[in-house]
């Protein structure tokens, strides 16, 4: 993954750290969604990620707000159903945050060896 331009002067930035997927029920959710490449009811979102329906409600417009879910409103039958899918662009934007904490995981990995050892971490 390229670093940032302040990679020198701010090794620890993290610049790629998308915020939008970064809250904590948000990652549920997009992790939930890339398991399932059809989608999921909100019903069973709901119990994957263990939100109650106004929290589920308000993340997932958030996620579609930032483009990376489709929210497809029909019914089954007589009965209302949502569902609730991971969209081409959400996959790009989840693999490249999967990118960040990868670096992030080594760098504090490496940060962890270099203080047990007494040198200083190599930047980059």
């Amino acid at each position: 993954m390229p670093k940032s331009k302040n990679q020198d002067t701010a090794p620890y930035a993290y610049e790629g750290l998308d915020r939008t997927l970064h809250e904590k029920a948000r990652l549920g959710i997009v992790t939930s969604l890339v398991s399932h490449p059809n989608g999921l009811a909100f019903a069973d979102l709901k119990k994957l990620c263990d939100l109650t329906d106004g929290n589920l409600s308000r993340h997932i417009q958030v996620l579609q707000d930032a483009g990376i879910v489709l929210v497809n409103k029909g019914y089954e039958g007589k009965r209302p159903h949502t569902s609730i899918k991971l969209s081409a662009q959400g996959k790009k934007q989840f693999l490249k945050y999967l990118d960040v904490l990868e670096e992030i995981v080594k760098d504090a990995g490496d940060a962890l060896k270099s203080a047990e050892t007494g040198r200083q971490p190599k930047p980059g």
